[in-house]
């Protein structure tokens, strides 16, 4: 690792509030297996392991403030709610606001096919990270890192700060795949004025993607861009020949 590298990680140690013992840790969390396979002559590993780790220690912390959270709630209700909190797109959100992607080691077709904006690579990321943490300074202070910025995602009243935009998550996809920004087209709106109820349909280009219903214009497009994730996210995994 280069004097440049190690200046570039110590500038996200400071957003993260964390200083690395290993700084070394922190490289491995951000290095893309595709960077590993077109640099085989390098001793790096990717960091598909650290992110396997990272996830257990995401779960467990995120269980344990659920459990104290809410007392009352049956087991099924607190997987639904980790559930949602330790997902792909709320991970994403959190690596972009500390500018994770910027610092990702990726091979030149990922690179290309903009990896840094990706939220599954970004995702994977944060959890190694994580993981980083935790073999770089134990488990207390990770989970003091990741209670401060989880707190705010399942505290009582904000719960619906949880499920995070969909939308935004559908438009940068878009413009990685098809360079085309998603449209929304309202096609239905049914019911009285206090119990309307809305269908929308997400389009890129001229292609229907998908549908989502609501009692607003703003929940129907969420629903739309959540079904579109999922559609858009089994096209970009699927292989390049």
């Amino acid at each position: 690792m280069n004097e440049e590298r190690v200046q570039a990680l110590r500038g996200l140690e400071e957003r993260l509030g964390w200083h690395f013992a290993d700084i070394a840790l922190l490289d491995n969390a951000l290095t893309h297996r595709s960077f590993v396979n077109e640099n085989a002559t390098l001793a790096c590993r990717d960091n598909e392991r650290l992110e396997f780790l990272g996830d257990a220690v995401l779960e467990l912390t995120v269980s344990d403030m659920l459990m104290r959270k809410f007392p009352d709630h049956a087991e099924g209700q607190l997987s639904k709610l980790r559930a949602s909190v330790v997902n792909e797109q709320p991970l994403a959100e959190l690596a972009r606001r500390f500018g994770i992607g910027e610092h990702l080691l990726l091979g030149k077709g990922e690179e290309g096919s903009g990896g840094r904006m990706k939220s599954s690579l970004l995702a994977n990321a944060f959890e190694s990270i994580i993981a980083a943490m935790f073999l770089d300074g134990g488990f207390d202070p990770t989970a003091v890192f990741i209670g401060r910025l989880f707190e705010p995602l399942i505290g009582k009243g904000n719960l619906s700060a949880v499920y995070r935009d969909y939308k935004t998550a559908v438009q940068e996809m878009s413009q990685i795949l098809f360079r085309e920004m998603p449209r929304y087209i309202v096609i239905s709106e049914t019911g009285p004025d206090h119990d309307k109820r809305f269908e929308t349909n997400l389009l890129i280009g001229e292609r229907v993607i998908a549908t989502g219903r609501g009692r607003s214009k703003k929940e129907a497009e969420q629903q739309a861009a959540k079904t579109a994730l999922e559609e858009l996210r089994k096209i970009e995994s699927v292989p390049e020949e």
